[in-house]
C-alpha cells in the first residue's frame, strides 16, 4: 500500500517537472525571440544610417563631379576663346596688311603710270634728236667725201681689205698654233688610230650551246634512268634542275639546261649511275651532292689556273671563282675560258705594241666575259653585268669602264675600251668554220638587209662588221630628219623581233645632202 503513493507521487512530480520545463523552454523562447526582433531593429537601423550615409557620400561626389565637371568646362571655353581671340587678331593684322599692300600696289600703279607717261614723252624727244643726228652726219658725211675726194663704198672696200689682211695674218698664227698642239699630242692619236684600225679588222658569228648528251651503254638503261612510275628521273631532275629527254634516240639521254654547271653536274652524275648500276633516288641525291663539290673544287682550280697562266695576281676570290665558272660555259660554240684567255693574251700583245700597260691590258681580257658566268641569274646584258661584279670586288675604274663597253653598251673613251673590242673580235668564231653556221651567217646578214629595205624611203643598206652593224641610207628628197630617227628605231626594233643574233646590232640611218656645182 506504501508503494501506491510513492508511484503517484513520482508521477506528480515527474509531470510537475514536465510542466515547469514546458513553462521554462517556453520563456526561454520568449526571451529569444525577444532578443532576435531587438537584434533585427537594430540591424535595420544601422543598416538605414549606413544607407544614409552612402547617399549622402554618393551626393557629395556627384556634386565634385559636377563642379569639377564645370570648371573643365569654364578652362576649356577660356582657352578656346584666347585662341579665338588671337585668330581674329591674326585676321585683323592680316587684313591690315592687305590694306597696305594694296594701297602700295596703288602708289606703285600710279608712279608706273607717271613713268610710261614720262618714257613716251623722252622717246618722242630722242626720236627728234635721232633725225636731228642723222641730218648732222649725213652733212658731215658729205663734208669728208669731198674733202677725201672718195665715196663711201670705196672707204668701206679700203676698211673690208684691211680687216682681210688682218684676219690672214692671224688664221695664219692659229695654224701653227694648231700644228704645234698638234705635234705635242700626235703621239697618243696615232695609238687611238691604230687601235681603232685595229677594231674595225674583223667580226663574229657563233652558235649558243644548251644541251649535253649522255651516251648509254644499252637502251634497256633508259628504263632503269626512268625509274618505276617516273621516280628516278623526277629525283635526277630535281636534284639538278636540268631536263632529261629521253627520246628514241638510240643509247643516248639529252640533258637541256641554260645553267652550264648544273648541266655538268647532271651530265657527270648520270654517267657515274649508269656505271655504278645502282640507280634509286637516295642513290641519285649523294651522287649530286658529291659531284656538285667535286665540280665546285675544279671550278676554284679552273680560275686560279688561268689567272697563273695569264700572270695575273690580287684578284678577289669570289671573281676567280668566276672565271672557272666560264670554264663550262659555251658561247656560240665556243668555250668562254679559253676565249677570255685568248682575248687577255691579245689585249697584252697588242698594248705592249703600243706601249701601254700590258698587265692591265691582259687582266682587262680575262675580265671582259665575267657576266657571262652568272648572265642565266642576272637580267641584263653580261657587259653590264660583268662591269658590276667587277667594280662590287674591287677592280679599278678603267677596267669596269672597259668590260661595260666592249660591246659598245657605252661609249668607249680610252685606248684600252677599244684594244679589247678588237681583241674581242678577233678571238670570237668566224663564220665559214662550218657549213652550217656559214649558211646561217648569211641567212641573218641578208635578213637585217631585207628588213632594212622594208622601210619607206630606204634606198640602200649594209650589213657590216660581221653583222654587228647595218648601215641604212635613205632618200633626203623623201626622209627628213625626223623620219630618219623613226626609222632607226623601228628597225632596230624589228630586227630584236624577228631575228637571232649574238650581241648587239649597231642601227645607223645615214640622211646626206649634197651640192654639186661646176666652175666653168
Amino acid at each position: 500500500m506504501l508503494v501506491i503513493p510513492l508511484v503517484i507521487v513520482a508521477l506528480i512530480s515527474i509531470i510537475a517537472g514536465a510542466v515547469i520545463g514546458i513553462v521554462v523552454r517556453k520563456k526561454m523562447l520568449e526571451n529569444k525571440l525577444d532578443s532576435a526582433e531587438e537584434y533585427s531593429r537594430k540591424l535595420i537601423l544601422d543598416a538605414s544610417k549606413q544607407a544614409e550615409t552612402i547617399r549622402k557620400e554618393a551626393q557629395l561626389q556627384a556634386k565634385d563631379r559636377l563642379y569639377q565637371m564645370k570648371l573643365d568646362f569654364e578652362n576649356e571655353t577660356k582657352s578656346r576663346t584666347k585662341e579665338l581671340q588671337i585668330q581674329e587678331r591674326r585676321l585683323f593684322q592680316k587684313e591690315e596688311t592687305l590694306d597696305k599692300r594694296i594701297e602700295q600696289l596703288e602708289q606703285k600703279e600710279g608712279l608706273i603710270a607717271k613713268q610710261e607717261a614720262a618714257l613716251a614723252n623722252r622717246d618722242n624727244a630722242l626720236k627728234k634728236n635721232e633725225e636731228e643726228f642723222n641730218k648732222l652726219i649725213e652733212k658731215e658725211r658729205q663734208k669728208l667725201e669731198r674733202i677725201a675726194g672718195i665715196s663711201v663704198t670705196e672707204a668701206k672696200e679700203m676698211l673690208v681689205s684691211s680687216m682681210e689682211s688682218e684676219a690672214r695674218y692671224e688664221a695664219s698664227k692659229l695654224i701653227k698654233k694648231i700644228e704645234a698642239e698638234t705635234r705635242e699630242i700626235s703621239n697618243r692619236k696615232a695609238q687611238e688610230i691604230l687601235a681603232l684600225a685595229i677594231k674595225r679588222y674583223a667580226g663574229d658569228y657563233v652558235a649558243e650551246k644548251t644541251v649535253s648528251v649522255v651516251n648509254l651503254p644499252n637502251d634497256e638503261m633508259k628504263g632503269r634512268i626512268i625509274g618505276r612510275e617516273g621516280r628516278n628521273i623526277r629525283a635526277l631532275e630535281a636534284a639538278t634542275g636540268i631536263d632529261l629527254i629521253i627520246d628514241d634516240t638510240p643509247e643516248a639521254v639529252v640533258l637541256s639546261g641554260f645553267n652550264p654547271i648544273r648541266r655538268e653536274v647532271a651530265k657527270v652524275a648520270l654517267e657515274r649511275l649508269i656505271e655504278d648500276g645502282r640507280i634509286h633516288p637516295a642513290r641519285i641525291e649523294e651522287i649530286v651532292e658529291r659531284v656538285s663539290g667535286e665540280i665546285e673544287a675544279h671550278i676554284k682550280e679552273a680560275g686560279e689556273q688561268a689567272t697563273f697562266d695569264i700572270g695575273l695576281h690580287d684578284i678577289h676570290p669570289e671573281l676567280i671563282k668566276l672565271i672557272g665558272r666560264l670554264k663550262y660555259r659555251s658561247s656560240y660554240a665556243q668555250n668562254v675560258l679559253e676565249h677570255s684567255m685568248e682575248v687577255a693574251f691579245l689585249c697584252g700583245i697588242m698594248a705592249s705594241e703600243l706601249k701601254l700597260d700590258e698587265k692591265q691590258a691582259r687582266r682587262i681580257g680575262l675580265l671582259h666575259d665575267i657576266g657571262k658566268a652568272v648572265d642565266h641569274e642576272v637580267e641584263g646584258a653580261h657587259a653590264r653585268i660583268g662591269a658590276d661584279l667587277a667594280k662590287k670586288y674591287g677592280e679599278s675604274e678603267q677596267v669596269v669602264h672597259a668590260i661595260a663597253a666592249h660591246h659598245e653598251d657605252i661609249q668607249a673613251t680610252s685606248v684600252m675600251d677599244v684594244l679589247l673590242q678588237a681583241a674581242d673580235t678577233l678571238s670570237g668564231a668566224r663564220p665559214g668554220a662550218r657549213r652550217e653556221m656559214y649558211e646561217t651567217y648569211v641567212k641573218r646578214l641578208e635578213d637585217m638587209e631585207e628588213i632594212a629595205m622594208s622601210f619607206k624611203g630606204v634606198s640602200k643598206s649594209y650589213a657590216i662588221q660581221a653583222g654587228r652593224e647595218i648601215r641604212i641610207i635613205v632618200e633626203s628628197d623623201k626622209v627628213d630628219d625626223f623620219e630618219s630617227t623613226m626609222i632607226c628605231s623601228e628597225v632596230a626594233k624589228k630586227i630584236e623581233k624577228d631575228l637571232t643574233y649574238p650581241g648587239q646590232v649597231k642601227v645607223t640611218v645615214i640622211r646626206e645632202t649634197r651640192a654639186v656645182e661646176y666652175a666653168k
